[in-house]
């Protein structure tokens, strides 16, 4: 079981996730989150992480230049997709990241209400490397706190893309999910979270052993 913590805004909440165990690290570059982290912040921090860590930018409905240029400069693994960005969008990231001779993986991300919304996922089965799957909240783009009906994530995963469980988990339901859904990942920011800018060191443990037990 693969574990991402995500709303990560500062080094020391970095190391404790990666000395817990954290498989991907999440920065979330939207302006209008409560987790939001500058460029000009994370390249102060993230570039001193252990060279092993799988750093993660999210995105929503950015311009892709801006995402290739914030890869570049931070040296990102990855990249969420949390907005509306369509098919053609993805393949555009896809020829720019090879252009410069890079690998970058491509999540993204959709907004789970009701069985209506897994209609949007097979147009991206091609051109996405996972599906994350979180909750639907008005006016909220992540971190909502709010869990979905997991149903539909085990419903998700008959189109044999990796799935990653997000959306209003804790360490307190973290078992539960991976029993009933069995994803590839689980990824949790405000669950364990002491405030928006900063994670719980002792959630955060439980969270992650939790998971993976």
């Amino acid at each position: 079981m693969k574990v991402k913590v995500c709303g990560l805004t500062n080094k020391e909440d970095a190391i404790w996730a990666i000395n817990y165990g954290a498989d991907y690290l999440g920065l979330n570059f939207f302006k209008e989150s409560p987790r939001q982290v500058s460029l000009a912040t994370a390249a102060k921090w993230v570039p001193e992480l252990p060279s092993f860590a799988s750093t993660i930018g999210v995105f929503v409905n950015a311009a892709k230049e801006d995402i290739v240029k914030t890869c570049d400069k931070i040296n990102l693994k990855g990249i969420q997709l949390h907005g509306n960005e369509d098919p053609d969008f993805l393949k555009g990231l896809r020829v720019a990241f090879e252009g410069q001779g890079r690998q970058v993986f491509i999540i993204k991300a959709f907004h789970m209400l009701d069985e209506a919304s897994l209609d949007a996922l097979p147009a991206f089965v091609d051109v996405a490397d996972y599906f994350l799957l979180d909750s639907k909240v008005e006016g909220l783009e992540g971190g909502t706190g709010v869990r979905f009906n997991w149903d539909l994530a085990v419903k998700a995963k008959e189109l044999g893309k990796p799935i990653i469980l997000a959306g209003g988990l804790t360490p307190e339901n973290v078992k539960e999910a991976v029993k009933k859904v069995a994803p590839f990942a689980v990824d949790v920011a405000s669950g364990v979270e002491r405030s928006p800018k900063r994670k719980d060191a002792q959630k955060l443990q439980a969270f992650i052993t939790i998971a993976k037990k």
